[in-house]
């Protein structure tokens, strides 16, 4: 089967792009996230 292009180029760009770090998450507080659940099934109905 031929492929597109050679082999040996394969992941170049990839592992020339320099590394970013990626931001710390955290997940959002409980309550916070069930008063916008409440407010979407009930008041907004």
């Amino acid at each position: 089967m031929p492929s597109h292009g050679s082999l040996t180029k394969a992941g170049k760009v990839r592992s020339q792009t320099p590394k970013v770090q990626g931001r710390e998450r955290h997940s959002p507080i409980a309550r916070v996230r069930n008063k916008s659940n409440y407010r979407k099934r009930f008041v907004l109905k």
